[in-house]
């Protein structure tokens, strides 16, 4: 069988904060935040929406996209590295709040590529036929372990939630092939101590690398070439990076998703808020070739090749 993505949606919170706000606070400008990292705003949530409140939100509407009712869910994935509590998980919160009486749930610690890492678990369990549906939800409240004076790390970051429901697809669509990996020796260049910390050249240097070398990856996985690609979706947390891994498709630049203006980096989050903002602007279509890429803190990373639609 095929497995996709059969119901996707996002949420992000209503408070935008702009690289003029930034300003006032730091010692930056506009113009060098957008020419380094092409981000333009981000979305803050407010001190009263948690991680999980966001998280739910964003699976409620995706349910509802896929056609199904939260009691059809077999399992519940959440890729997040800022949870409301170290336990309980944010999955089962919002398994409680969903009404999804009959799934299971955990959380995943991947970082950036925590989507990911969750679509490929969760892929898993429904092609051995031990589950139907499955619900990845990627999100992160960044907001909450930002260091505010620190203008290298507080410029990139911001808040939000995407949820894909996966399931069976019809013959030929779904995911075609993917590549999951983990460079533990690299840890040391982006952590959480009480804030996040990051070596940014050295991010940099292997973001650039193992985006363009991963989506390379999965297109020989899938028996496919560069110009059989529609689409591409790296995580949005520089755009110097992303078109890093355009430049190594060698795809035009309207083929390259690009949200990070609006939304900043919002980690696990930011593919599956790109998917959407995408899809209502018409640039994904059924049985379009997608290549999503993405890289994140451990450090990890992870890459997809899917044929999209239902």
């Amino acid at each position: 069988m095929g497995v996709g993505i059969i119901g996707i949606n996002r949420f992000v919170p209503e408070r935008v904060v702009t690289n003029q706000d930034l300003e006032k606070i730091l010692d930056t400008s506009d113009e060098w935040i957008r020419t380094r990292t092409g981000i333009e705003e981000r979305r803050i949530a407010d001190d009263d929406t948690n991680t999980s409140d966001m998280a739910y939100e964003a699976a409620r509407k995706a349910i509802e996209d896929a056609g199904i009712t939260a009691e059809e869910l077999d399992m519940i994935i959440v890729a997040t590295v800022t949870p409301d509590h170290p336990f309980p998980s944010v999955s089962c919160m919002i398994q409680e709040r969903l009404g999804a009486k009959n799934a299971a749930a955990m959380d995943i610690s991947a970082a950036c590529a925590g989507f990911m890492y969750g679509i490929i678990t969760g892929k898993q369990f429904i092609e051995t036929g031990t589950y139907k549906h499955v619900l990845v939800v990627g999100v992160e409240k960044l907001s909450k372990i930002v260091d505010w004076s620190d203008r290298n790390t507080a410029v990139l970051f911001g808040d939000g939630a995407g949820a894909a429901v996966l399931g069976e697809v019809s013959e030929g669509r779904g995911i075609l092939s993917f590549e999951l990996g983990a460079d533990g020796t690299g840890g040391k260049h982006l952590y959480q101590d009480e804030h996040i910390i990051m070596n940014g050249r050295e991010v940099f240097k292997f973001a650039v690398r193992q985006m363009g070398e991963s989506s390379v990856h999965v297109l020989e996985k899938a028996g496919l070439k560069r110009e059989d690609v529609d689409y591409l979706i790296p995580h949005q947390a520089n755009i110097r990076i992303m078109e890093a891994s355009r430049e190594r498709l060698e795809l035009p630049v309207e083929k390259m998703s690009k949200t990070v203006d609006q939304f900043g980096n919002t980690s696990a989050a930011s593919i599956p808020i790109s998917i959407v903002e995408d899809i209502q602007a018409g640039k994904i279509k059924d049985d379009d070739v997608i290549v999503m890429v993405g890289f994140g803190g451990g450090l990890t990373w992870g890459a997809i090749c899917i044929r999209w639609g239902r």
